[in-house]
């Protein structure tokens, strides 16, 4: 467990590069290593085939994982009813897990998807940073962070795609991209 003296902090990380989920993953297996606590919530994320997740599932006790999407694609402009469901039930689940302590590091994985498609209002995420405890360190990832989270958060890093493999034909990779 970390020292429940330090100041947490609200770092976040968006853009339209590839690794904002990479770089907080790797935070947590920083963490992990200093025996911290470690809570990972991925919103609109249903599939248990992400390489990462499966060897944090085997190998890393002290990280608990929950997926709080389902497995297919969610529509920006139509979203399913079941989609926001499962957002708002995710929102609510971050709350309890933020609020209790519990956990040294709190990552809240493509939560700035969920704000940007609507699932999720802006309030209630700023309300979850109001209520974290001191001690907490939050997470925070996904493209298109809105302003007032930016604002508001004490470490920002914009992952800017520079040139990827996607646009010379190069299909998704077990290990690489899940």
């Amino acid at each position: 467990m970390a020292n429940r003296e330090k100041k947490g902090l609200v770092m976040l990380y968006t853009g339209n590069g590839k690794g904002k989920t990479t770089a907080a993953l790797g935070l947590a297996l920083r963490a992990a290593g200093h025996d911290f606590s470690v809570f990972i919530l991925q919103f609109m994320k249903g599939s248990e085939t992400y390489g990462e997740i499966q060897a944090i599932r085997r190998h890393l006790p002290q990280i608990t994982v929950e997926q709080w999407g389902r497995e297919s694609f969610v529509s920006k402009t139509h979203p399913a009813w079941e989609d926001v469901d499962l957002a708002m039930k995710a929102l609510s689940r971050a709350g309890e897990v933020i609020r209790s302590g519990e956990y040294d590091l709190v990552i809240l994985d493509e939560i700035n998807v969920a704000l940007d498609f609507r699932l999720i209002s802006l309030d209630a995420v700023m309300k979850l940073l109001d209520e974290r405890p001191p001690h907490v360190d939050l997470v925070l990832t996904g493209r298109w962070a809105p302003q007032p989270l930016m604002d508001r958060a004490d470490m920002v890093s914009e992952v800017q795609e520079i040139k990827h493999h996607y646009a010379d034909g190069v299909p998704a990779r077990e290990g690489i991209e899940f």
